[in-house]
């Protein structure tokens, strides 16, 4: 499930990069989440969940904005000037975003090492803006400039809306948590949407890219998401993040001939290093004080 589902959110950078020049960015995220809906609420009203949903509409409308509308709308405009590859990278620093919010708000105590992973992780992700490794051919500086922080405030948003849920939504039915979330944003990206689509309609194959980018990497994504988190915990889970630039990198290389860089794969590797020990997940044998 763990390989499955890191395919699936790998799979969706190669879907974004395909169909946002034809969509647009907020144009593809509005229809992304809105057919994620169609697959979760149906399930979440089977499951006899909807009453939990009714209950704590309003932090879910807040987590729908933050985990899907602001973070599917920045990686998509990222996708038009760097590849799939590198957004992934990016993506990938989520947790290091959440541990870093997690102290500021709410004042979760970090360990020596889990400091030394958060100096470890930002140290990457500027290295790897300033490297500017995977920008796409002809792209303008100022476009990519943007697109870069577009990724850092995706991630940064993803790892907000973490520390919010874990605050506001503990006790949920997680499944009412995304499939509201997918319904609220979907509702609050209807009119900018319609407003920003664009004026040629979108052929064919980039219908089909985003159907799947809706549908199974998003809708499904998010079943087996809990299916894993119900089966292994929640901290086993949050290790596909790890899983996931692998398969985007390998996807985006296949079908795009994307460029894979040795700036990618160091960048990649710092960040992961951090994340890994600013999340908990590695520990360095720092001595005891006395």
């Amino acid at each position: 499930m763990l390989l499955a589902l890191a395919a699936l959110w790998g799979a969706s950078f190669l879907f974004m990069r395909v169909s946002a020049p034809e969509f647009g960015a907020v144009a593809l995220a509005g229809v992304r989440v809105a057919g994620a809906a169609l697959v979760l609420v149906p399930l979440l009203a089977w499951r006899g969940e909807l009453p939990a949903l009714a209950r704590h509409w309003r932090p879910i409308l807040f987590v729908g904005i933050t985990n899907s509308v602001i973070p599917f709308s920045c990686f998509s405009y990222a996708v038009l000037s760097i590849t799939g590859g590198l957004a992934s990278i990016f993506n990938a620093a989520t947790p290091l975003f959440g541990a870093a919010i997690a102290w500021l708000w709410l004042g979760e105590r970090l360990s020596g090492s889990r400091n030394i992973g958060l100096a470890i992780g930002f140290a990457g992700v500027f290295g790897l803006a300033w490297s500017k490794a995977g920008v796409r051919a002809g792209a303008p500086q100022a476009d990519v400039a943007l697109a870069l922080l577009a990724c850092v405030a995706g991630a940064t948003a993803y790892g907000f809306s973490a520390n919010f849920t874990k605050r506001r939504l503990t006790g949920v039915p997680p499944m009412a948590v995304a499939a509201g979330s997918q319904l609220a944003a979907a509702a609050v990206l209807a009119v900018p949407a319609l407003l920003l689509w664009p004026p040629e309609m979108p052929g064919p194959a980039a219908w089909a890219n985003m159907a799947a980018l809706a549908v199974p990497c998003t809708g499904f994504a998010y079943i087996l998401y809990f299916r894993l988190i119900a089966h292994v915990g929640p901290t086993n889970a949050v290790t596909v993040t790890f899983l996931i630039p692998a398969f985007a990198v390998a996807w985006g290389a296949l079908f795009l001939q994307e460029a894979v860089t040795w700036d990618m794969v160091a960048g990649c590797a710092v960040i992961l290093v951090g994340t890994a020990l600013a999340t908990g997940l590695l520990r360095l044998p720092l001595p005891a004080r006395a």
